[in-house]
């Protein structure tokens, strides 16, 4: 919660490496100094380059001047809707034009945005939300009625908004305005851990007529729109006007360059001064190099294999609990991402508060998962794995797992998706596919990913008494039990889920040398992650 005292967590697992998670904070996030689960950043862990002058934060800032960054998009279909927002690249365009109630710290603990001020009463089913003092782009102030308009749009069952599942708490018909600033949400049920909803994924605040999201979006965020070309790029100037004080660029520009030597080539050549998101072997061929900062941080983003429980073979979950016993995590690791990352243990969120840690590290075991698989009556199975270059590692690790299954007598056909669609095309489509997530907290990856009416359940886990954990754990007051509530949810997905999660990777990015002023210590989707209003050209 927000006003919760900070606590120091055990390091987590029995197969932590003391190189990647030196030390844990509240919430479980590596401490100062060190990476943690779902970052990136421009300075603090990058090596030589960082010494030198590239990325860092330190001088007084500069006003002035374009910054590009290159990120993977979504083709053709973009949209800057921020309720749609979904990608990397989706989502720092929505939060350089738009603002949440709430964000998520450096250490996931909610944080006051456009919300000035949140207060529960005692049974924590009502909460009192005070604004602060805000304007969108065309000088109207931000309003009690526009949060309410927009938690409405985005709940609204005829759309598949993914903030839904995480604003389904709140009683919108009972819940209203006490005045311009001021807003009571009613909750269907008491509720610890409300500042989360504020700060969901996706649950960006819009104007209450706002209708035209590409050609004429109106927010209150530190930049204005100019262009958008979907698929292509979307250009912002300067909010001089912005509550939180005015960016130091005049204009910011997103790229979409889909294919990372594209991102990379761009960088070198000064088309573009930050690229998202490079694969290893990439950053050790421009380490230390000195024309551009190179930056890694430890053990940041889930990868895994996501597989449809509703369908076969999945929908025995013999057939699940046997393919988790065929992966071979390191050398998934290793081969993959060149060792840059630490494994996975089937579950969501490692180092993150609530995280099963005192469940054993699954290792490799061929003969029982030929047992299980025989039981299923899938002794010769044969299945297609989706995979796309979408997100470095994809593809190796596609065809390495392909291999290892193989040994156990399944086949595995690889298929190539779009890098454009993949995403929209895996969340119903197909049977089993790769899959990975930066940082959220485990409730928020609960919330939108695992619940029957969960708008992003790519591995379509639906099972109402895992709702009503949920629920339960929501509205558990003391965290101890609380705790325990996830953890016997998570032992259950451990042992029969549709996430086969073989590692944490980490997170590379480069950026040209004169960029200054990005926080260090920033996880993916979080507030200080992508906050071009701060960065400035030195």
């Amino acid at each position: 919660m927000h006003d919760e005292p900070a606590r120091h967590l055990r390091p987590v697992g029995d197969h932590v490496d003391e190189h990647h998670f030196p030390g844990l904070r509240r919430r479980g996030f590596l401490a100062a100094g060190a990476a943690s689960l779902g970052a990136f950043a421009l300075t603090g862990c990058g090596g030589a380059d960082d010494t030198a002058g590239g990325g860092g934060s330190t001088g007084t800032p500069q006003r002035g001047g374009r910054l590009r960054a290159a990120f993977a998009g979504g083709g053709a279909s973009e949209t800057l809707d921020p309720h749609l927002a979904n990608l990397f690249a989706d989502v720092a365009r929505a939060k350089a034009l738009y603002d949440k109630l709430a964000d998520y710290g450096p250490d996931l603990s909610a944080q006051p945005r456009l919300a000035e001020k949140w207060e529960a009463n005692k049974t924590l089913d009502r909460w009192q939300i005070t604004l602060r003092r805000a304007t969108f782009h065309d000088g109207r102030p931000v309003t009690a009625k526009d949060v309410l308009h927009s938690y409405r749009r985005i709940t609204d069952p005829k759309k598949a908004f993914r903030a839904k599942a995480s604003l389904e708490p709140i009683d919108l018909d009972a819940s209203h305005a006490t005045g311009e600033r001021g807003i009571e949400f009613v909750l269907k049920r008491p509720t610890a851990e409300f500042p989360n909803v504020l700060a969901a994924f996706g649950a960006y605040i819009v104007p209450q007529d706002a209708t035209d999201f590409d050609t004429k979006p109106i927010g209150s965020g530190p930049f204005r729109f100019v262009s958008f070309a979907p698929g292509r790029s979307a250009v912002f100037r300067r909010n001089g006007d912005y509550w939180d004080g005015a960016p130091h660029l005049d204009e910011l520009e997103f790229i979409v360059a889909n294919e990372e030597s594209a991102r990379v080539n761009a960088l070198l050549g000064g088309q573009v001064e930050y690229a998202h998101e490079l694969h290893p072997t990439t950053a050790r061929a421009h380490e230390g190099k000195g024309q551009i900062t190179i930056v890694r941080l430890r053990g940041s983003d889930m990868q895994g294999f996501a597989m449809k429980t509703d369908r076969p073979p999945f929908d025995d979950k013999r057939v699940r609990q046997a393919f988790f016993l065929i992966a071979d995590r390191k050398e998934l690791l290793d081969g993959a991402l060149s060792g840059a990352g630490v494994i996975g243990n089937d579950l969501f969120g490692k180092g993150y508060e609530y995280y099963a840690d005192s469940l054993p590290q699954r290792e490799r075991d061929l003969d029982r998962a030929r047992a299980l698989l025989k039981a299923a009556g899938a002794e010769k199975l044969k299945v297609t794995l989706y995979t796309s270059a979408v997100a470095a590692g994809f593809t190796e690790s596609a065809g390495i797992f392909r291999d290892q299954a193989a040994k156990a007598g399944v086949t595995i056909d690889v298929k190539m998706g779009s890098k454009d669609s993949y995403w929209s095309d895996i969340l119903n489509g197909g049977t089993l596919c790769s899959y990975r997530s930066g940082a959220m907290p485990i409730e928020a990856h609960i919330s939108q990913r695992l619940l029957t009416g969960s708008t992003t359940n790519a591995t379509k886990w639906h099972h109402k008494d895992f709702d009503a954990l949920y629920q339960r754990a929501q509205s558990t007051k003391d965290r101890a039990e609380r705790a325990a509530i996830y953890e016997r949810m998570q032992r259950r997905l451990y042992s029969e889920g549709g996430f086969l999660v073989w590692g944490f990777a980490d997170w590379i990015l480069g950026t040209a040398r004169k960029v200054r002023g990005v926080e260090p210590k920033a996880p993916a989707n979080t507030l200080d992650w992508a906050r071009f209003d701060r960065v400035w050209l030195a």
